[in-house]
């Protein structure tokens, strides 16, 4: 099955254009690699990385793309012409404010680059005379949170206690607006686009040097020979691989290059039931593996 996959992949993407916003972030350098590997002609558009220490920085993960182009989402000029320039076979938006903390720090920033960016990513779409297809990449947070226990539906009803969630579930009612409006599967012979958007969250791996997530604060309180603080040790979350969804983004934007007129809606990415744990439960086990003392 692996390999019928990959084989999918390599058909799918070899010499194919893709457009990543993001491109220099923690999911965004991983998802470089993976495109490399699969043949695809890549074009980048990000900020900076914020220190030497980034994935990006110790990938030289400019190498892999045709163009690597630091600039603002928010530049919504620029975009539509490095856009409109490339006339990508694929979309990868990945470019968010993605830290909750952050979010309350900087709420008008997390709104206008996590709702307002991707507009501005869609409407660049819109004038693409070339068949495209579109990953937008949110999160698991977009849902209204009763804390019933039970794993969330794309049906589910949309919310966000946090500014980092509201601006992904707006986020949500942006790009499906944008879908009915002027990407409509009814219509698709006149604008010929397919766009999906995709949930998923509690990202782990290697290359994550972010503030305020889980493995990093872990990492660097055992070199720092500090106490770990957890602020919710008992909260329950479905933990997964970097690689986990990255994979299923690139298998479902496949599978729509294939049926572009069958996949336009939201999907959830998740894990193995056995890998939703609770942080405590995920901070002994990385400890323990680490070699550390508890």
């Amino acid at each position: 099955m692996v390999i019928m996959k990959y084989t999918l992949l390599k058909e799918q993407f070899k010499n194919k254009k893709v457009f990543v916003t993001g491109h220099t972030g923690f999911k965004g350098s991983w998802l470089l690699l993976i495109l490399k590997e699969l043949g695809a002609q890549v074009r980048g558009y990000a900020l900076a990385p914020e220190n030497e220490h980034d994935l990006f920085n110790q990938l030289n993960g400019a190498q892999y793309c045709e163009k690597s182009i630091i600039a603002d989402i928010l530049d919504a000029d620029l975009l539509k012409k490095e856009i409109l320039a490339f006339q990508p076979d694929y979309v990868f938006h990945l470019a968010a404010q993605a830290l909750v903390r952050k979010s309350y720090e900087n709420p008008i920033e997390t709104y206008m680059v996590n709702t307002i960016g991707t507009a501005n990513v869609l409407d660049a779409m819109r004038s693409l005379p070339n068949a495209c297809v579109g990953i937008m990449v949110t999160t698991d947070k977009v849902y209204e949170n009763p804390e019933r226990g039970t794993a969330f539906v794309e049906s589910d009803k949309l919310g966000g206690y946090d500014p980092y969630s509201a601006s992904k579930a707006t986020c949500e009612i942006v790009i499906d607006s944008y879908r009915n409006s002027f990407f409509n599967k009814q219509d698709f012979n006149l604008h010929k686009k397919s766009i999906a958007s995709v949930r998923a969250g509690n990202v782990i791996g290697g290359g994550d040097f972010s503030k305020d997530r889980i493995i990093p604060d872990i990492v660097r309180s055992i070199q720092n020979h500090t106490a770990i603080s957890l602020r919710n040790p008992n909260a329950t979350r479905p933990w997964q691989h970097v690689l986990e969804p990255l994979g299923a983004y690139l298998l479902l934007a496949a599978h729509m290059h294939q049926y572009p007129e069958a996949f336009n809606e939201a999907f959830n990415f998740g894990p193995a039931i056995d890998d939703v744990l609770t942080v405590k439960e995920v901070t002994q086990s990385f400890i323990s593996a680490f070699g550390a003392s508890q």
